[in-house]
């Protein structure tokens, strides 16, 4: 359902849209008091939640700027650093109130703006070219699919929502305006999860997925399609709706200012984010603004208790996470002890239970915020509706999966002599839960990249240390001020220069270049056969690899997953940025049968093959997590054609490949034949045990993945 922004067809009606009754209260709770600080909406791809995001545009009252002003200053307080400033008793222009989308693959020129360096050098002028950042101030600024916006964005995003304003540095040339816009983001949580400290700046988070209700299926449908038809038409058949719910919000604002906050409403809200253990106290605050914008909402003065309520499901849940495979949510029955212990009056605490003071025993207010449903209410998320039903627990952790086994597994310990590769085949065990999660050693591709920024390997990147100059490639990026003055100062007398302003001509121009860090691709390769199937065995592999993941995760990277157990090999999860994704798909993974390692490594290979070319500059890093061993018909062992012989040459065509790889050693025991050393020098690669792996072990130095032939990055670096 979510479509492309056309500006020439009237926007889809806010009011038109269907169901979701919690993005649209969180989003009208914002436009009364843009205080609570934006919207977070996660959900699920084709649940139209760009459309209703760029509908609440036209609810937003009208905004008042300075004629002429490029950073949209109010007349009646203009930003005393206005670069267009200062400003005078000139005209006065009224117009909508401005969305601006920022798009996941903006350069950060676009975002903050850019200046005229070659007129900043030769004219000492500052002729800024304002970006995104100055086009949102005072009005909204979406971000859709937020989560796959690069990092570097990122932390510019989070300096301007946290100051207010936007700076742009370049060689000593400096430029500051205002940026205090509402932040609204949309993603798909399976392509991967927000930084922490872009999480903490929504205000609000809410859940969406798409109606299981055939009759409400049928009138998205129906309402889309008439839309498509006849835009105007149908919007003209919305206007009368869409102007009460505007008056609405106007009546709500101006009745903010007048709701009270009280004493038992402040302790609640300070008592809930206690009980939560959110971190700091940018949650309270949200809290404490988002009840009262839902009594302003209901048409009250005083906020009640059922707005307090409601705004800790609204602001609390995407605070709570405390590593990326917890899932947002919150535990409404523990919420409704913390609010009925500490209910008193506003006067002072909850009284005490020995019985001389009763609390009231009507409660507070009566009951919720107010009439009507839905948005239109203040309600809390009906628990049965179809697009508020609560999304199932994923935590990632995969100990959850022990309550799915079957109670007593029939099958033996070793693997059966014919497993059938199909689930629930013989000789197939239940999944087990991982070991505790730890820190792990930082595993590189050896050279230099030039994929995306990120945190793993070095590459070539538009952020990092300045290690040279070069001649700008198309836009210029980073100037490199000296290289550019070293270019231009040999042709002065030529180009008559006059006074003390450096003559600079395009050719001169340098730019930086600088040595950061990339995101790799990781595929992991992981050995769920019949030798891994001990118990306490498969859980410390579990725990190894939902450790990589969490450090992918950190790192930026995109990560895959191959298992092979049985007769073949299956690839359990595309590459993709949720490790979240890859987290439950290894929770679910069940042992046994035989050891087909030469089938996993080919699969590997051809994974590596399309992502090459889909994704030619981001490098991958191949992690195989096996004992080393190979079984399977015909031959044996490392006779010709025996499966050590054919896992042998596999491994060698991933090398001829020039594929990084690491394999993480299983195995275990007093007796070792040391199969997966074999195996990583086949691979050319490095071997490493299970305790190796920890950051915190004997010999813990930063481990870069050596290998004697050049990758195929290296060759593209050179």
């Amino acid at each position: 359902m979510t479509t492309a922004h056309n500006t020439t067809s009237p926007q889809y009606p806010f009011t038109a849209v269907v169901g979701m009754d919690d993005l649209r209260l969180a989003l009208l709770l914002n436009a009364v008091s843009p205080a609570v600080g934006g919207v977070l909406v996660r959900g699920e791809k084709g649940t139209a939640k760009s459309t209703a995001v760029r509908a609440l545009s036209a609810l937003m009252p009208a905004v008042d700027v300075v004629g002429g002003c490029r950073f949209a200053c109010a007349p009646t307080a203009p930003d005393p650093g206005c670069p267009d400033g200062p400003h005078g008793t000139g005209p006065v222009e009224h117009r909508p109130t401005r969305m601006v989308e920022l798009p996941v693959g903006a350069s950060e020129d676009r975002l903050v703006g850019a200046l005229d360096i070659e007129r900043a050098l030769s004219e000492g002028v500052k002729a800024f070219e304002p970006g995104l950042l100055a086009d949102a101030h005072r009005g909204i600024l979406y971000v859709d699919e937020v989560n796959l916006l690069h990092d570097h964005l990122v932390d510019l995003l989070l300096d301007a929502a946290a100051m207010g304003a936007s700076y742009v540095e370049r060689e000593g040339v400096s430029v500051r305006h205002a940026a205090r816009f509402l932040l609204v983001g949309t993603m798909n949580p399976e392509e991967g999860e927000l930084r922490p400290q872009l999480l903490d700046r929504f205000g609000l988070t809410v859940e969406v997925a798409a109606s299981r209700e055939p009759d409400q299926r049928v009138e998205v449908v129906r309402r889309r399609l008439a839309y498509d038809a006849d835009p105007a038409g149908f919007a003209a058949r919305w206007a009368g709706d869409e102007d009460e719910l505007r008056g609405r919000i106007a009546e709500a604002r101006e009745l903010l200012p007048r709701v009270t906050l009280g004493d038992r409403a402040l302790r609640q809200i300070a008592a809930t984010c206690a009980a939560f253990e959110v971190d700091g106290m940018r949650a309270d605050i949200v809290m404490a603004r988002t009840a009262t914008a839902l009594a302003a909402w209901a048409g009250r003065t005083d906020v009640a208790e059922e707005d307090v309520r409601q705004a800790a499901l609204l602001a609390l849940p995407h605070r709570r996470r405390r590593n990326p495979f917890d899932a947002p949510g919150l535990d409404e029955d523990k919420l409704d002890e913390t609010l009925e212990e500490f209910r008193g009056t506003d006067e002072g605490p909850a009284p005490d239970t020995d019985g001389d003071d009763d609390p009231d025993p009507d409660g507070p207010d009566g009951g919720g915020p107010g009439g009507g449903d839905g948005p239109e209410g203040g309600h809390p998320p009906q628990e049965g509706g179809p697009e508020e039903a609560p999304l199932p627990p994923e935590t990632g952790l995969p100990h959850q999966q022990d309550g799915e086994a079957p109670p007593t597994p029939q099958a033996p310990e070793q693997p059966e002599p014919e497993p059938r590769p199909q689930g629930g085949a013989a000789g197939e065990k239940p999944a087990v839960g991982a070991t505790e999660p730890f820190r792990t050693r930082r595993l590189d591709v050896p050279g230099l990249g030039e994929g995306a920024d990120g945190r793993r390997s070095r590459a070539r990147t538009a952020h990092g240390r300045t290690t040279g100059a070069r001649r700008p490639r198309g836009a210029l990026g980073k100037l490199h001020l000296a290289a550019t003055v070293q270019a231009a100062a040999p042709h002065q007398k030529a180009r008559g220069r006059r006074g003390t302003g450096l003559v600079v001509r395009r050719d001169d121009l340098r730019e930086a270049v600088r040595e950061g860090r990339e995101g790799n691709l990781v595929l992991f390769v992981v050995d769920a056969s019949g030798s891994m199937a001990a118990r306490k065995r498969m859980s410390a592999v579990k725990g190894a690899v939902l450790s990589l993941l969490l450090d992918a995760y950190q790192r930026r990277d995109k990560i895959g997953m191959i298992t092979f157990r049985g007769s073949g090999a299956e690839l359990a999860l595309p590459p993709t940025s949720s490790v979240e994704a890859g987290a439950a798909r290894l929770a679910q993974l069940p042992t046994g049968g035989r050891t087909p390692l030469s089938e996993g490594l080919l699969k590997a290979h051809e994974v590596l093959r399309i992502e090459r070319m889909r994704d030619p500059s981001r490098r991958a890093l191949l992690v195989v997590v096996t004992d080393g061993r190979a079984t399977g018909a015909p031959g044996a062992g490392r006779a010709a054609g025996g499966p050590l012989a054919r896992a042998s040459r596999a491994a060698r065509l991933l090398a001829a490949d020039g594929t990084a790889a690491v394999v993480v050693d299983c195995e275990a025991g007093p007796v070792r034949l040391g199969l997966a050393g074999e195996l990583a020098r086949d691979l050319q690669g490095t071997a490493i045990t299970l305790d190796e792996l920890r950051a915190d072990s004997v010999s813990a130095l930063v481990r870069t993945v050596q290998g004697t032939r050049t990758t195929h990055g290296n060759r593209k670096a050179a």
